[in-house]
């Protein structure tokens, strides 16, 4: 029985030809989801601002109105109250009261018994966490996720040329602005497990990018002769197969978490999932067409040391 092939042997798909539309499109989503992130801000969870969020989970429909209506009535200031990853289960978040979190955890317990005065079989989780923690997180995962990519467009350009570092590290600072642009958009919660998202999709742009990376320098010195841009194609072929088949084995069982997962989960598996979609096409729309933009040619992997009677040789050589 013959193996099942998603793309073909002799796939020739012209990917360069459309790098002008792909780079025009990717500059109107990068730049939009930055105002987004600039303007509307994203839903920062208790992680990042401070203050506590009691999961309630309900036997029935969550009656979110009636939710509001007691909770208003008990003026302890503004409450964010919305649905949580189900129908069942709605998401309470306030800010940290005067006080600190002694006066939070007492508002809390104000809380849960308003609500179990009237819906008695609520099932309750509470996290709780001071200003001074969540300035901290907050800090730390913005250095983190700034650390790890530059650190990745170090190692790419030592691996290779200093163009593939400058390539590497725009896809990757595209594939996060995305990312964020989209939490911003639909004001999910951005909390600690959306960073953890964050630092797995850059990990994961960076293993496509650099695959792709790797069979253009093996053909750069292979096919001396061909032009940058037939050798760019012929690059995103040969890798096509494992780009296809490994992004569509990690969405599909993102889609599964997505759909049957815990809520905990929820938000990291969306923003996983929208990461691999945008990396997968940020590996070939602009990881690639950057060397062209920054004129990498067929002497880019020639020692410059080499003497120049052999460099003009190594031209003749291949393709």
């Amino acid at each position: 029985m013959p193996l099942l092939k998603l793309v073909p042997d002799n796939t020739n798909i012209d990917f360069m030809r459309w790098r002008n539309v792909a780079l025009a499109l990717s500059m109107i989503v990068t730049i939009g989801s930055i105002i987004l992130v600039v303007v509307r801000g994203l839903n920062l969870g208790v992680d990042f601002v401070g203050g506590q969020m009691i999961r309630a989970t309900f036997t029935q429909t969550a009656p979110i109105e009636d939710v509001r209506e007691r909770i208003a009535a008990l003026n302890i200031g503004d409450a964010s109250i919305q649905e949580f990853g189900n129908p069942k289960t709605l998401s309470i978040r306030m800010g940290l009261p005067e006080g600190g979190e002694e006066a939070a955890n007492a508002v809390g317990t104000k809380v849960r018994a308003t609500i179990a005065a009237k819906y008695p079989d609520a099932v309750f989780a509470v996290d709780t966490v001071s200003g001074k923690v969540s300035n901290e997180l907050y800090r730390s995962g913005a250095i983190a996720i700034a650390l790890s990519m530059l650190g990745i467009a170090i190692y790419i350009w030592f691996r290779f040329e200093w163009q593939f570092g400058v390539g590497a590290l725009t896809t990757l600072f595209h594939d996060v602005a995305v990312t964020m642009g989209f939490f911003s958009l639909t004001q999910l919660e951005f909390n600690l497990n959306v960073v953890a998202a964050i630092l797995t999709i850059v990990g994961y742009s960076l293993n496509d990018t650099v695959v792709i990376y790797d069979r253009i320098r093996e053909n750069m010195r292979k096919y001396r002769k061909m032009e940058v841009i037939p050798l760019l194609n012929l690059s995103l072929n040969e890798t096509l197969s494992r780009t296809i088949v490994t992004s569509l084995s990690i969405m599909l069982a993102l889609l599964v978490l997505l759909l049957l997962g815990p809520e905990v989960i929820f938000g990291l598996t969306v923003a996983i999932l929208i990461g691999i979609f945008v990396g997968t096409y940020s590996s070939i729309y602009i990881s690639v067409p950057m060397l062209v933009w920054l004129k990498v040619g067929p002497d880019s992997f020639v020692s410059k040391s080499q003497p120049a009677g052999e460099r003009v040789a190594s031209h003749n050589e291949g393709f």
